[in-house]
């Protein structure tokens, strides 16, 4: 059988990268996403910011595969970028990701986007704007909603991939969506969110519609797009304490700087303090505070602090979830350290 395997990376463009793509027909007897049998690739990382061009090859490391619905025999190829010695190429944030423990992180990511016609959301008029805020959120109907075609399109798809999103609903401004993705392990569950974002990009082409991940979408009084990331780890889910999870928000505080800087560009547009966020230069923790930097879900004190998560409010819908992911971890390590 001849076999559709989509490698599936990320370019070096600053400060956020691209994703890019290309298909590899390969001739196999049997075929059921086996990553052993899907060989390494090279591409042009000339064209992709990642290469000078007298010495242009880089490598496609295949990490994880994924059931293509959309195409016949079809597979998605998620990839790392190597030198060609073999090294990690200095733009793959996968690679940065130490002490991967698969039964330890878990992340939830709430992605939130944009559906855009020629610069505008989806659903705004040729001029002006919409009806304020208000009737979007979680709405049905022709004039609350845009889009809801693209939307279910891609949950099927991702669903079919093997990609555990866990559900879906429009977001505060029209023409803005929200998905969200769980895994277990920072890389695992980076990888969904990176071939989910990739599989929405290739839906919304279908309609042409393009999807705008910026953190502020539209000036104003809208709402912007963010990338809530959920997390706990091992100790936190089956070991907690209220001590433990104050630590680790004190420990989020204090690291706050480096959170930001990983958290993606044009942040501070979104971060003002206003339309549930906490302003870029401050930080704030409270129990279901969705005006804070780090918000303490009900669950968690529900089980006496015993066991829980954390959602940290912060990431743009634009950030690198590999980033995020690994300054997480360092910083619930630090928090663990300081107890023991």
């Amino acid at each position: 059988m001849k076999v559709k395997l989509e490698y599936v990376w990320l370019d070096g463009y600053k400060p956020e990268p691209n994703l890019r793509s290309k298909t590899k027909i390969v001739e196999l007897d049997s075929f059921n996403g086996e990553l052993e049998k899907v060989p390494s690739w090279s591409y042009d990382g000339s064209s992709t910011m990642q290469a000078e061009g007298n010495k242009s090859d880089c490598i496609l490391k295949p990490v994880r595969t994924y059931y293509d619905a959309d195409r016949n025999n079809g597979w998605l190829v998620m990839c790392e970028v190597l030198n060609p010695d073999g090294t990690p190429h200095p733009s793959n944030t996968r690679a940065k990701i130490k002490n991967d423990n698969t039964n330890d992180y878990w992340f939830g990511f709430e992605q939130e986007y944009t559906l855009v016609v020629s610069g505008r959301p989806l659903g705004f008029p040729s001029d002006g704007y919409p009806a304020p805020q208000g009737m979007y959120y979680c709405a049905v109907g022709s004039t609350n909603v845009a889009g809801r075609e693209i939307v279910e399109e891609h949950l099927d798809l991702c669903l079919e991939a093997g990609i555990d999103i866990t559900g879906i609903n429009a977001e505060v401004m029209l023409g803005q969506w929200e998905f969200q993705c769980f895994g277990k392990g920072a890389k695992q569950s980076s990888d969904d969110l990176w071939i989910s974002r990739y599989l929405l990009f290739r839906v919304a082409e279908k309609y042409g519609v393009n999807i705008e991940f910026s953190p502020k979408p539209v000036k104003g009084d809208w709402n912007g797009s963010g990338l809530h990331t959920n997390f706990s780890n091992k100790n936190m889910r089956e070991n907690g304490s209220k001590e433990l999870f104050i630590s680790i928000c004190e420990t989020l505080s204090d690291n706050h700087a480096e959170h930001i800087a990983v958290y993606g560009s044009d942040n501070h547009q979104r971060l003002t303090g206003l339309h549930e966020t906490q302003h870029i230069e401050k930080f704030s923790y409270g129990i279901s505070d969705r005006g804070a930097s780090i918000r303490i879900p009900v669950p968690t004190i529900e089980s006496d602090w015993q066991s829980g998560y954390l959602e940290d409010r912060r990431p743009a819908s634009n950030a690198d979830p590999y980033r995020i992911a690994s300054r997480i971890m360092q910083t619930v390590s630090e928090a663990e350290n300081t107890l023991a």
